[in-house]
C-alpha cells in the first residue's frame, strides 16, 4: 500500500451555474488542479471545472476567468491530503 500526500495552501469556490466553459482556467493553473468535468453539466449545458488538492492560492484561474466564477480562499495554515494510491489501482 502506497500513499501520496499533496499540500493545499488555499482552496477555490466555483460558480458552476455562471461558468460557460470557455477553458480558459485550465492551462493558467500552474499546479495543474483544476480539470474541466467530461460527463457533468451545470444548468445552461456547459461543462466547468472542478478543484483536486494541492491549491496554492496563486488567483491565476480568477484572473483569467472572463465570467467570474471563482472565490479564491487562502488557509492560514497549509492542509496536507494523504491518498491511498492502492485505491486508484485498483479501479
Amino acid at each position: 500500500m502506497s500513499e501520496r500526500s499533496v499540500v493545499s495552501r488555499g482552496t477555490l469556490v466555483i460558480d458552476i451555474d455562471r461558468c460557460k466553459g470557455c477553458d480558459l482556467c485550465i492551462p493558467a493553473c500552474k499546479p495543474g488542479v483544476l480539470a474541466m468535468t467530461t460527463n457533468k453539466r451545470n444548468a445552461s449545458g456547459y461543462l466547468y471545472p472542478e478543484l483536486s488538492p494541492g491549491c496554492t492560492a496563486c488567483h491565476a484561474c480568477a484572473l483569467i476567468c472572463p465570467d467570474f466564477v471563482f472565490q479564491v480562499w487562502k488557509y492560514d495554515q497549509p492542509v496536507t491530503t494523504t491518498f491511498d494510491d492502492s485505491e486508484d489501482e485498483a479501479a
